[in-house]
């Protein structure tokens, strides 16, 4: 299967069907705990289908992490061309945090499956961190937001709301930890 080649619509359902199989388990935190051949089977495909699409479990974990980091990038696409620039901005921030309460197995799980994949991980992290560098540019434009932080702090943040999961009162303090990085980003009047 090549990347230029477009799969029949049978093919990309059960492509989908696997994807969407494969992020239920990711949450639920046992993508460990079952055979690769079991997520065809949990899909409702053929281990043949599976193995088309995905030759291996990291190819499915990676095909599940881009999809994550697209639906990601999308949104902020999305809040920036409907909200003013620092709603966007802080509405996607918030919106981070929700993503990442939501989807705490996933993320343990990628970190695990993919720390040797550092090459996969990091397209995905530039994407998103192209998505925050547009926001915040767009609220340092509007005159929202301070001119002298960037993006990459802003990525620091949320990187670390996203290790410290394991603290007993890690929604609150994620919360706490946001509006600190808008009302640190918001322009001094």
């Amino acid at each position: 299967m090549t990347a230029d080649k477009p799969l029949r619509a049978d093919a990309q359902r059960n492509r989908d069907l696997l994807i969407a199989k494969a992020r239920e388990v990711f949450d639920a935190g046992d993508f460990f705990d079952l055979r690769f051949d079991d997520f065809a089977r949990l899909a409702g495909v053929g281990t043949g289908t599976l193995y088309r699409h995905f030759p291996t479990r990291e190819a499915l974990a990676e095909a599940v992490y881009h999809g994550e980091v697209a639906a990601l990038c999308d949104r902020a696409r999305l809040l920036q061309a409907t909200l003013p620039a620092a709603e966007a901005l802080a509405a996607f921030l918030r919106g981070m945090v929700d993503h990442i309460d939501a989807h705490e197995g996933l993320a343990r799980t990628l970190a695990t499956l993919m720390a040797d994949r550092a090459g996969a991980l990091a397209e995905g992290s530039r994407a998103l961190e192209q998505a925050v560098t547009d926001l915040v540019a767009a609220a340092v434009r509007d005159g929202a937001v301070r001119d002298d932080v960037d993006a990459g702090a802003v990525m620091m943040a949320l990187h670390g709301i996203s290790a410290a999961h394991d603290r007993p009162c890690w929604r609150a303090e994620a919360d706490d930890v946001i509006t600190l990085v808008l009302d640190g980003l918001r322009r001094p009047l």
